[in-house]
């Protein structure tokens, strides 16, 4: 039987926090349809009801800082019942994203984050990406700074690969890594998620759903509305697309069996992981995240845990546009 521990604690922050957090991005409307304030700060609010207490954002989560904005507003008067990760190092010149990993920018994101999250600090600040010019440790020498002023209680770096992470370590004790995992996606079992472990470095990952395919609701004759993002990724293609339905028809057995949803299934299958810490669930309608949430309820049995395994074994390799080990 695999256990579901909440809350866990985040790496050397000594924060504790819920194995499943609120992924934020969808909320900025950039890359999801349908979008408005209203439901968005609903959906932030839901979390307080669902045992959620981990948000996630970044200074890039909308051209004008949207997500951030919005989270200003939904947990006014209560902030200290929330953990805030937000991330540096990544903004908009006009319509197009910047990689600005140098510490002047860093240290300016911080301060612009905390004005739109109505905050003096946040619990967590990420490197968002590495910029491919910056020296890591000038990143991860910033981010000690900020710790230093108070403004930041602990580090996190996001898309790195794991030299990139290690270096950043020594400069600036790591309490959190952030990369993509999910069903699909398993490369950072190979390396980072074993290294973390070693470390004592809590794993935050991100597209547990990939991007709502591994919730199974998009059935095989899906057709995506124009100016929706997920098309252009090869999951949501061709052969590969089928052979995830495929896979999603086994999921749907067993998630029936088990009286969950797929996307329930899913969730407590990540967060089940070794060495994984949070699954970030992103939603922009309070029913999606009171969804997620349910997964911390769930504890899969062996049988359930080897089923998926099958699964995950008949579907084989996926082909991902995005990898780390």
């Amino acid at each position: 039987m695999a256990s579901v521990e909440s809350p866990r604690l985040l790496g050397r922050s000594g924060l504790d926090v819920s194995p499943v957090a609120l992924g934020c991005w969808p909320i900025a409307g950039v890359s999801t349809l349908g979008t408005n304030a209203v439901d968005s700060i609903a959906t932030i609010q839901a979390c307080f009801d669902v045992g959620i207490n981990l948000l996630d954002t970044a200074h890039v989560y909308g051209p004008c800082g949207e997500s951030e904005s919005l989270i200003g507003q939904a947990i006014e008067g209560r902030r200290d019942e929330v953990v805030i990760a937000t991330k540096g190092g990544v903004h908009y010149e006009g319509n197009v994203m910047v990689n600005d990993a140098r510490p002047e920018t860093l240290r300016a994101e911080c301060e612009e984050s905390l004005r739109r999250l109505r905050t003096d600090r946040v619990e967590l600040y990420y490197l968002h990406s590495p910029d491919g010019t910056t020296l890591i440790e000038d990143s991860a020498g910033a981010i000690c700074d900020l710790i230093e002023s108070g403004k930041v209680r602990a580090a996190g770096a996001s898309n790195c690969r794991l030299e990139q992470l290690q270096t950043f370590h020594e400069v600036c004790p790591l309490s959190a890594v952030q990369l993509p995992y999910n069903m699909l996606q398993r490369g950072i079992e190979k390396q980072t998620i074993p290294w973390c472990q070693s470390q004592g470095i809590a794993v935050v990952v991100y597209w547990v759903l990939m991007k709502g395919l591994l919730a199974g609701k998009l059935p095989r004759d899906h057709r995506f509305e124009q100016g929706d993002s997920r098309q252009e990724y090869p999951m949501f293609q061709g052969e590969e697309w089928h052979k995830n339905q495929d896979l999603l028809d086994e999921l749907r057995e067993i998630a029936a069996a088990g009286r969950m949803s797929v996307a329930q299934l899913v969730t407590a299958w990540t967060i089940a992981r070794p060495g994984v810490t949070v699954a970030l669930c992103g939603a922009k309608r309070p029913y999606q995240i009171t969804e997620s949430a349910a997964a911390l309820q769930v504890n899969l049995t062996d049988e359930q845990l080897a089923a998926v395994e099958i699964a995950l074994a008949a579907r084989g390799a996926a082909v991902t546009n995005r990898h780390f080990e």
